[in-house]
């Protein structure tokens, strides 16, 4: 088993804790966060080991889980790398492109391994759709969420729609071609609501759109491709996929059948994949011991975490 000590224990550090305690993958050290004694009251709950300095965690485990305010994943990282430690890194991986690439040049000089959090990889509905979506030419993300204050030090892209913006890079095989957005500051400093569209080398074109000042919570995909049509509903775990294929020469009476203007006729059925219920942060979590023991790269290595706030910070730039 990996030692693993967790490094923030806010909110979604707390998460990280219960879960790497549950994890069979790893051996739970302990933790450390600056608020000392909400920390020294959540060990005596956990009975987990509170380590009363960032250093002093690091030395005592072999996998880190930094859990901590993006500002801070750069420098607590590279203490951690330069001691030869593995690193999980929740997103996004920093919070500048320099700082990430400087990330990922250090990992690969002390041969360490480093997975980014983007935790809809291992969303059970993205799981069983994926496999589905070959060369989508047109994609369409909502990422809605209600107003809450936890996250609103950085804009909605970097909250929200770097979730939709690393799917994407993961199912089209092309480069970014140009990038044309919009974001408005609402009740934040920064933005609350934007739009991004991306054209890729391909020609694919996928439209983004992420608010957190919404009336309910949304985080719908659509993928368009040739002959198909694949939904994801990664709040409500579910998917579908829509198919067309030549109609056959006798069309029952509840068969769906569409006719273009030459006289072609498609037939549209549908399918439901097989959703396997799952834990994401836990299935994340665990995937990264076996890309340590198994000597592979991460599902989410650095470098796509890196390539995903390239492309976020590129959205930014057009506001």
């Amino acid at each position: 088993m990996l030692k693993i000590g967790v490094l923030g224990a806010g909110h979604l550090g707390k998460i990280h804790l219960k879960l790497a305690h549950e994890s069979s993958k790893y051996l739970l050290v302990g933790f450390y966060d600056p608020d000392i004694k909400a920390s020294k009251l959540l060990s005596e709950q956990m009975g987990c080991h509170y380590f009363n300095s960032i250093e002093s965690l690091i030395d005592a485990v072999d996998v880190i889980d930094i859990v901590t305010p993006t500002l801070s994943h750069f420098d607590v990282a590279q203490k951690a790398i330069t001691k030869g430690k593995h690193v999980f890194i929740e997103k996004p991986i920093t919070t500048t492109i320099e700082e990430a690439n400087a990330l990922i040049a250090l990992a690969e000089k002390y041969g360490v391994k480093g997975q980014v959090g983007h935790v809809e990889r291992f969303n059970p509905a993205f799981k069983a759709a994926k496999e589905h979506i070959v060369n989508p030419m047109f994609i369409e993300t909502h990422r809605l969420a209600e107003f809450n204050p936890r996250g609103t030090d950085v804009p909605v892209v970097l909250d929200l729609m770097i979730h939709d913006i690393d799917i994407i890079l993961s199912v089209v095989p092309s480069e970014v071609k140009e990038i044309h957005a919009s974001g408005i500051a609402v009740i934040s400093q920064s933005p609350d609501i934007a739009n991004a569209r991306i054209l890729f080398e391909n020609g694919c074109v996928a439209n983004l759109t992420a608010s957190r000042i919404s009336m309910k919570n949304m985080r719908k995909s659509r993928f368009f491709q040739k002959d198909a049509y694949i939904s994801v509903d990664f709040l409500e775990k579910t998917s579908e996929i829509v198919r067309m294929k030549d109609a056959p020469k006798d069309i029952g009476p509840f068969d769906m059948v569409l006719q273009n203007a030459e006289g072609d006729q498609k037939q549209i059925y549908f399918e439901k994949p097989t959703i396997a219920p799952n834990n994401a942060i836990l299935e994340e979590l665990d995937s990264f011991a076996w890309a340590i023991s198994n000597h592979s790269t991460p599902v989410v290595s650095l470098q796509q975490g890196g390539k995903a706030l390239e492309i976020a910070q590129r959205i930014i730039n057009c506001f």
